[in-house]
């Protein structure tokens, strides 16, 4: 079994570190609906790309990525404080489209099924 990455342990302590931080500490209200889905580190731990999705439409998106970027200051002094590391890396603010993907798929997957009607077992339980 091959044994985590040091980045990846980075990223999960991130992910929950800026998690609380979004819940308990900023106040913007922009950033209440957003919702960290995943952190990736790069192998040398200088950027990390911070994914998140929102409920709402588009205009709630950039919305939550203008949130995100007028709190990225602060952010990152407190998550400096708690992480510990030596360099703090450089953190980019990304939507997470994968969840609008999975939504689309699935819509396109429940019009086949409606269209091939009952006669169809693959799509059955």
């Amino acid at each position: 079994m091959k044994p985590f990455v040091r980045s990846d342990r980075v990223g999960g302590h991130i992910q929950k570190t800026l998690s609380e931080i979004l819940l308990k500490k900023v106040k913007d209200p922009r950033l209440e609906t957003a919702t960290i889905t995943d952190v990736k580190v790069s192998r040398d731990l200088r950027i990390a790309k911070v994914y998140f999705v929102t409920s709402g439409n588009k205009k709630n998106m950039k919305e939550v990525a203008e949130g995100f970027k007028s709190a990225l200051g602060y952010v990152k002094r407190n998550l400096a404080r708690q992480l510990g590391l030596r360099y703090m890396p450089d953190i980019k603010f990304c939507y997470d489209e994968s969840f609008d993907y999975g939504s689309h798929i699935n819509k396109v997957l429940k019009t086949v099924k409606a269209d091939n009607g009952h006669n169809n077992t693959l799509f059955e339980k």
